[in-house]
């Protein structure tokens, strides 16, 4: 197995990992479910789409990332994240930010799948259009979890707060699409032409 094998199979098993510790240390195990089942869906998907849509080094690191992200948030729900505490303190903010992080980057991160994917399946060339059609779907994504919090709220009631972490926000939801589409938009001025490089590498390595 040479090193471009090697490294999927490294970064499966450091997203296994991480579900794993995430489990063992979750505080409510259905919450760790619902913050955690984008990891549990995406993962079986890219395994059993490998061979037909392999995706870059790259892209496949920052999914290990967001499964970071989701996991931590699952151990503690996203209003008790540690770290958001420490970022009270530090900037004087009122609420506990992390799930602000865990949105931006629910841009962020599809939006290079989104793109990557794309390059990879479809006659789309780097352009405007592209840009434009990977941050609809990005924002597309955002709005769809924010449907899914809306009806688990409906279904569940008060209960559901742990899950939302709205924190007395009316405008959870707004912000929340709001740093997905900055992540998103974010995520395509850094990296897109570092990814149109390694998309291009890959496809002359494979012809």
């Amino acid at each position: 197995m040479d090193r471009q094998d090697r490294a999927p199979l490294i970064l499966v098993g450091t997203t296994v990992g991480i579900l794993a510790v995430s489990l063992g240390l979750a505080h409510e195990k259905l919450n760790w479910v619902l913050e955690t089942f984008p990891i549990l869906i995406g993962l079986p998907v890219l395994i059993f789409t490998y061979r037909r849509c392999r995706l870059t080094t790259f892209m496949y690191a920052w999914l290990v990332f967001h499964s970071l992200i989701l996991s931590v948030g699952a151990i503690y729900t996203y209003a008790k994240v540690p770290l958001g505490f420490w970022m009270m303190d530090w900037f004087g903010f009122h609420r506990n930010h992390y799930d602000r992080i865990g949105h931006f980057f629910q841009g962020f991160i599809p939006a290079l799948l989104v793109r990557e994917v794309l390059l990879w399946t479809s006659p789309l060339k780097p352009g405007k259009w592209l840009t434009f059609i990977v941050i609809s779907i990005a924002l597309a994504i955002s709005a769809f979890y924010e449907l899914i919090e809306f009806g688990y709220t409906v279904a569940i009631g008060a209960s559901a707060e742990a899950f939302l972490g709205t924190q007395g926000d009316v405008w959870d939801a707004q912000w929340d699409m709001t740093f997905a589409l900055t992540g998103a938009m974010a995520a395509l001025l850094l990296f897109s032409r570092l990814q149109n490089r390694l998309v291009s590498a890959r496809s002359s390595q494979d012809t």
